[in-house]
């Protein structure tokens, strides 16, 4: 959903032309996030003295070459003036309070002169209750977000504070400690000009460090508050400024040249550019992908981290100390490569990702399986295979796409682990508040490891002592960081809003789970040596599949103008149909529905005419013969289907209107070689139809609200 990017140029002289040059290309990184406004804070004025004292707001609703060009259009801006230290923040923003236009767009402010501006990611819960105390404090809102009150409320903090010396970070940390829901927040003041203080909870917030010499150490040490700040809002409902924060038990910076503080802080976990010139440069994104072509250096913030850069130093903070916390974040290296989020020769990233499944397949097998000896091997699971292995069930957990993926292999892990296995949409889990056991695995399936409602099912879950397990393809992220081991799918950056390869890379990952659970059973070892031997031949598979896409093109053709589409199979391809049901709502805007063609007489057979769009999904597998059951009744009463089926089916394709033939595969892979035709489907019937593939309307890529 709405994307951060913030750039901090510490002693780095860079005129403004380049700083908003580097805003919007940071914001163009991360529009496949889905968003419908965009906007941008900078120092304000013509020359130095002034612009530390005022910020320019520009803000625009609609995508981000619309800011870039009101950008271009300012004439009150000299582009030519050069800062020694600036700091500029950025956002698109995805609407959840107030329709998309001008005024709630991000940054949002605290008052008329832009004294203290935001940028905010995520839903505050308790917003309302924050603005009424506010209102009766004397300010007045002009906008209908929530964020707009982050902004009043660091203001008056600011405006009632008891120490005069009170740091930006003192008041950003007495500030999120007020706030309830999720969030992912930077702040920029003219009060403090030159710093950058950031938060997180429960929404993604990385840290990136670029300097043109070696740093000195490859971690940060936590600093802890004394004294949480008292709640402004609750039972108590203290009256009068009881915000102010505690004072930190020393002090920690990373990189600049603030000696007082350098002083203070332990040598060895302080680090700085090797010259010691103090030159850095902070960029704060809420996706890798933003700050990749910049550096590659990054920390990952955790839940209520409050970072802050003064004088160029980078210091973590947090106000409580939990039990099992890691003293230190590290600063890891990224290994995505600038080239693997760029289009290249495709006309959309989803086109690309479709196209990329033969490599994303291979990546996710790579170093794991032994296709000589028929082994698996999953290095994050490895410390806890014992539990795995004694565990009472299994409870799969995830949303959308992924809640598919492991719809998709359900039948495979039954087989091969003879144990029950659930699968759960996770917000339907935490609504019925399900029971669960410390003998349970759970594993909780995301691609960007940050969707909301899995994350808290996995809350849920650890609080009830169950071994989770995660299922991410984003090193990093809150759920490969909250579990207890897991796999990382390695599909690399998904761009586009509809999932493709991720899903084929989460299938790949789940059956490689199920193949390592029965490696010791003597009865499974044909089955297991004709599914690894699947495996192996898969991507040479998936190339045959996607020689298909002439065809598909001309499908779709014919499908792009109906209102609706009925995607019908059972078995290991039930998933399918859910899952290209599915790619068609979220790109195409038709109304399409998944059916399990073993419920055709119970409701769906009276959706069936001669104008229907039927697409039926027929493999040789343990359900051939009842699909050519339903393959009968759709015929008789009239239904034209389009087949996808196996080469050399010329049973099922008598009865066709159109047929698909796929290359055939070992029976519970064939879900990964009939999902790609869907994939491609939805895809044409989207730009057929005029609509953004890559950013479908209303819809975001990583889902971090509820």
């Amino acid at each position: 959903m709405c994307g951060i990017f913030a750039y901090l140029n510490f002693c780095v002289p860079k005129k403004r032309k380049e700083i908003l040059d580097k805003l919007i290309k940071g914001l163009q990184r991360l529009e496949y996030r889905g968003y419908d406004s965009a906007g941008i804070g900078v120092d304000g004025g013509n020359d130095i003295e002034k612009s530390e004292q005022s910020t320019i707001l520009i803000k625009k609703r609609g995508k981000v070459i619309n800011l870039q060009e009101e950008i271009q259009g300012r004439e009150d801006l000299n582009f030519d003036i050069e800062f020694d230290t600036h700091l500029g923040i950025a956002h698109t923003r995805w609407a959840t309070h107030g329709v998309p236009n001008n005024v709630n767009s991000h940054p949002q402010r605290s008052d008329a002169n832009n004294e203290f501006v935001v940028v905010h990611n995520g839903i505050i819960t308790n917003y309302k209750d924050i603005k009424k105390f506010l209102v009766g404090k004397g300010f007045e809102f002009e906008s209908d977000t929530d964020t707009e009150v982050i902004a009043k409320l660091v203001k008056y903090m600011y405006d009632t504070r008891e120490n005069a010396n009170i740091s930006f970070r003192e008041l950003v940390e007495g500030t999120v400690q007020q706030l309830e829901g999720a969030f992912a927040v930077v702040f920029k003041s003219t009060k403090f000009p030159g710093q950058a203080v950031a938060s997180r909870r429960g929404s993604p917030l990385l840290i990136g460090i670029a300097s043109k010499s070696k740093l000195s150490t490859d971690h940060i040490p936590i600093l802890y508050s004394k004294e949480p700040s008292k709640k402004l809002l609750g039972a108590n409902k203290e009256k009068g400024n009881n915000l102010g924060a505690g004072k930190d038990e020393g002090d920690s910076t990373v990189t600049g040249n603030n000696q007082d503080a350098l002083n203070n802080a332990d040598s060895t976990s302080s680090f700085q550019p090797a010259n010691g010139d103090g030159q850095v440069e902070y960029f704060f994104a809420s996706d890798a992908s933003a700050i990749i072509e910049h550096t590659n250096r990054v920390i990952f913030m955790e839940d209520d981290d409050v970072a802050a850069v003064t004088d160029g130093c980078l210091s973590l903070h947090r106000i409580r100390r939990s039990v099992d916390e890691s003293s230190a974040r590290q600063v890891q290296t990224l290994q995505m490569e600038i080239q693997q989020i760029m289009r290249g020769n495709y006309s959309t990233f989803m086109q690309k990702e479709i196209f990329e499944q033969p490599e994303s397949v291979v990546n996710t097998m790579r170093g794991r399986i032994n296709f000589d000896a028929n082994t698996v091997h999953l290095g994050g699971l490895k410390q806890h295979i014992n539990e795995l292995k004694r565990c009472r069930r299994l409870i799969f957990i995830a949303c959308g796409t992924s809640y598919h993926s492991a719809m998709a292999t359900r039948q495979l892990m039954e087989e091969l682990t003879e144990l029950p296995v659930m699968v759960e949409l996770a917000s339907d889990f935490l609504d019925r508040k399900t029971p669960i056991f410390r003998d349970d695995v759970c594993f909780f399936i995301s691609q960007s490891g940050e969707t909301a409602d899995t994350l808290m099912a996995l809350r849920y879950c650890k609080g009830r002592g169950a071994l989770t397990v995660g299922i991410t393809n984003v090193v990093g992220s809150s759920i490969s960081r909250e579990t207890d081991c897991g796999v990382h799918i390695n599909a690399g950056p998904e761009i586009g809003v509809a999932s493709t390869k991720a899903y084929t890379s989460q299938f790949i990952a789940l059956v490689m789970f199920g193949l390592m659970m029965c490696e010791d059973r003597i009865s499974m070892q044909q089955r297991r040596a004709d599914i690894i031997k699947g495996l192996k031949d898969l991507p040479d598979k998936i190339k045959e599949v996607l020689k298909l896409d002439e065809e598909v093109h001309s499908l779709a053709q014919e499908l792009y103008q109906q209102k609706s589409v009925l995607i019908m199979g059972r078995g290991y391809n039930f998933a399918t149909c859910l899952e290209g049901a599915l790619k068609v709502k979220e790109l195409t805007y038709m109304h399409s529905e998944g059916i399990l063609a073993g419920e055709l007489k119970h409701g769906p057979l009276a959706l069936v005419d001669k104008a229907m769009p039927i697409i039926m999904i027929i493999m040789k597998d343990g359900t051939y013969t009842k699909c050519q059951n339903a393959l009968q009744q759709v015929v008789a009463r009239m239904g034209r289907p389009i087949l996808l089926c196996e080469q050399g089916d010329t049973l099922s394709q008598k009865e066709a209107h159109r047929v698909m033939e796929l290359p055939g595969i070992v029976d519970c892979l064939s879900g990964i070689l009939t999902v790609i035709p869907l994939q491609l489907l939805s895809f044409h019937i989207a730009v057929l139809k005029g609509c953004d593939v890559d950013c479908p309307r209303n819809l975001a890529k990583s889902v971090t609200v509820e």
